[in-house]
């Protein structure tokens, strides 16, 4: 049998997704439906195998090895795995800078 890890979304992860659909749902709310299906299917595989994400590349070149990406195109969930949860940490729009999007993602933090 299979190890189950439990998958919890961080509030900031929450308001990623939640930003994302509002802003598809305003031209097509089928689509919004569709793709929030989408992303929360492919968060919740990771009940079984949270390691198939790879390294976020760009956290990797700052020897940040901790934090793994899934991808649901254009869409990147990041994520960690601390003990037997999976956090999932944001949800990135992949067609944007992750380096800037995590520089402003610290700065309304602090």
């Amino acid at each position: 049998m299979r190890a189950r890890f439990r998958v919890e979304w961080t509030e900031a992860a929450a308001a990623d997704l939640a930003d994302i659909i509002r802003f598809i749902a305003r031209a097509s709310p089928f689509n919004a439906a569709r793709l929030y299906k989408r992303i929360r299917k492919r968060a919740d595989a990771l009940r079984t195998f949270p390691n198939r994400g790879h390294i976020v590349p760009e956290m990797a070149e700052l020897d940040v090895t901790s934090y793994r990406e899934l991808s649901v195109s254009p869409y990147r969930i990041l994520y960690r795995i601390d003990k037997s949860k999976v956090l999932v940490q944001a949800v990135l729009d992949g067609r944007r800078d992750l380096r800037q999007l995590l520089a402003e993602r610290l700065l309304r933090a602090g």
